[in-house]
């Protein structure tokens, strides 16, 4: 059987940036190189970043990413195969009364030797839900194109796909089984969830099976917005056998050594809802150097999954933005906190500007957790006590209860956001997704900020995620995570005062956003009927807050904003 020598490059990529992404396909191909490899794949639109949503009806931005591949090349190793995702297009974009329908912005991937591009594959499953809007941005393909490459041994047919092609039973994989595939390439930008690289393994075991060949599956890593892609890589066989798996939320090349079946059929044609093309690939350089050493990354536990996975969002969101430092408003609770913890990994203690900033209502054990924290962390702490600044209002406009409340984390937001224009720190807002669910929150106040940690994770997995973290090393205050949360904006006041137990409120708020269970189901499961109509009442009026929220990282299977799309304007209500 012929042997080829794989190289999966799990990289970190700017949407926009196609110099600097150029950049990294040709520093980690020569890595591959040195590596011995004869081929590498790189992920989905390495070169243009992913998702590149409406830059692909730029025309500019379409021929850019079409010329940086012409360009790459010419510049890549000639001896070394280059798998690389880019933005192709064929006539006219998508938009227009007289856009053709079967042209327009394309998924593209190009297999690059010999300083040219030797064949090209359009993605042909576009996926449409979630935070996916593909049928809006591309045309699919519908060719599966199928290199073969001369190894030292014999000939190998290598088969060409994209992403969302392996979510697919029946469709590219089970062309390439048919047309006799030995390998089949999929690269992929695969926003991360929890638990989905559980879902992974399973998935391309199923399509290796199906193909009846190895598949090779490469992701991307890094944050993009609300997305980040935690890379998994994996290589599986055809029956089944992990051979290959890269960690999680690490840029890193792994290599393999593949035995293949030689390439036997010559047949194209149709196949299904597919054409075949078969494209004669380079004769590849001889295998040198020792055979790679295995890598199959431990799976790591759910709260360190998560954490990984907030910091990376907030560390490239905050990088790729052009900022250095962030602003965090401690109260000595557990969400600032805990987003506090998360900034100082991602970021340094010291390019964190941790900010007290007490009222009349605050408590001295939230000073002194504050301070703890911004020692432990390696904070940057400042103190600023906002009494005055809600005197000097109150002296001129007459407000009460929830109003006066309110004033004073809009003073805060208000404090937070000019010292950011100031000093040009990013600000981070921390409120958490039960909060956010039922608009327990503040507009223009607490909500004020470019980005949010928080936002995606519930109340009860802000507790684990800090008492995990704990584990590592202690830098979050004992006392923020065990006492009792309260906003501290009247006296004894504690969140236990507006809201359900965070246990049963997040239990509700999982299955109405995240599950799309209605009233009635809620109640079948068991939850409290009352408190059910409660939440999901409190949910649903809460809307126009959401909207105006802040981004942050997503790892649920229904994140607000980019995921869940519900009008403001809307009276279905599932309580009447």
């Amino acid at each position: 059987m012929p042997t080829l020598r794989l190289a999966l490059a799990q990289v970190n990529t700017t949407v926009g940036d196609i110099p600097g992404n150029a950049a990294i396909v040709r520093e980690w191909s020569r890595r591959a190189l040195d590596a011995g490899a004869q081929i590498v794949a790189f992920p989905e639109m390495t070169l243009t970043g992913y998702p590149v949503e409406d830059l692909c009806f730029r025309e500019s931005f379409v021929e850019a990413s079409k010329a940086a591949v012409d360009r790459l090349a010419t510049e890549l190793p000639a001896e070394l195969a280059v798998v690389v995702g880019y933005l192709d297009a064929d006539g006219p974009a998508r938009t227009g009364s007289d856009a053709a329908p079967d042209r327009g912005p394309r998924n593209a991937l190009a297999l690059l030797h010999g300083g040219r591009v030797v064949a090209r594959y359009f993605k042909h499953h576009l996926p449409n839900y979630g935070v996916f809007d593909e049928d809006r941005y591309f045309v699919p393909g519908d060719t599966l194109t199928i290199v073969r490459l001369a190894a030292e041994d014999g000939d190998v047919d290598v088969a060409l796909t994209i992403c969302e092609d392996i979510w697919q039973a029946g469709g590219p994989f089970a062309v390439a089984g048919r047309a006799g595939a030995g390998l089949v390439i999929n690269i992929n930008s695969s926003p991360y969830e929890l638990n989905k690289d559980d879902t992974r393994l399973p998935l391309v075991a199923r399509r290796a099976a199906e193909a009846k060949a190895t598949v090779a599956y490469v992701n991307l890593v890094g944050g993009q917005d609300e997305l980040v892609f935690d890379g998994d890589s994996v290589i599986v066989t055809a029956e089944g056998e992990l051979l290959l798996r890269a960690g999680q939320f690490t840029e890193e090349l792994v290599v393999a050594d593949l035995d293949l079946p030689a390439a036997a059929s010559d047949a194209a044609g149709d196949f299904g809802e597919m054409h075949v093309a078969r494209v004669t690939g380079p004769a590849l350089r001889p295998i040198t150097g020792p055979a790679p050493e295995t890598v199959i990354a431990p799976r790591i536990s759910d709260e360190a999954e998560v954490w990984a996975a907030l910091v990376t969002g907030l560390r490239d969101y905050v990088r790729k933005n052009g900022f250095q430092s962030v602003i965090v408003a401690l109260s000595g609770g557990i969400d600032s906190t805990v987003v506090a913890g998360i900034a100082a990994d991602a970021l340094g203690g010291h390019n964190v500007h941790g900010i007290a900033m007490p009222s009349a209502y605050s408590s001295q054990h939230s000073l002194d957790d504050a301070e703890e924290l911004a020692k432990l962390a390696g904070l940057n702490y400042q103190v600023i006590p906002i009494s005055p600044m809600v005197d000097a209002f109150m002296a001129n406009v007459s407000l009460s209860g929830l109003a006066a409340e309110n004033l004073q984390a809009r003073i805060r937001g208000m404090v937070s956001m000019s010292l950011s224009n100031q000093h040009g720190h990013l600000v981070l807002s921390t409120g958490n997704k039960s909060e956010l669910a039922v608009g327990y929150a503040t507009l223009y106040g607490d909500m004020a900020g470019a980005f949010n940690p928080l936002k995606d994770v519930p109340k009860t997995l802000v507790w684990r995620l800090a008492k995990w973290r704990n584990t590592v090393s202690y830098i979050l205050p004992e006392n923020s995570i065990t006492k009792p949360p309260s906003a501290e904006l009247r006296p004894d006041q504690f969140d236990s005062d507006s809201l359900p137990p965070y246990e049963q409120l997040d239990a509700i708020v999982a299955g109405y956003v995240d599950g799309d269970l209605g009233s009635a189901a809620l109640k079948a499961a068991g939850h409290d009927p009352a408190l059910v109509d409660r939440v999901v009442r409190m949910v649903d009026i809460a809307e126009y807050k959401r909207r105006q929220s802040c981004p942050g990282t997503k790892i649920s299977i229904k994140a607000f904003g980019r995921d869940r799309r519900v009008p403001i304007t809307n009276r279905f209500r599932e309580t009447l």
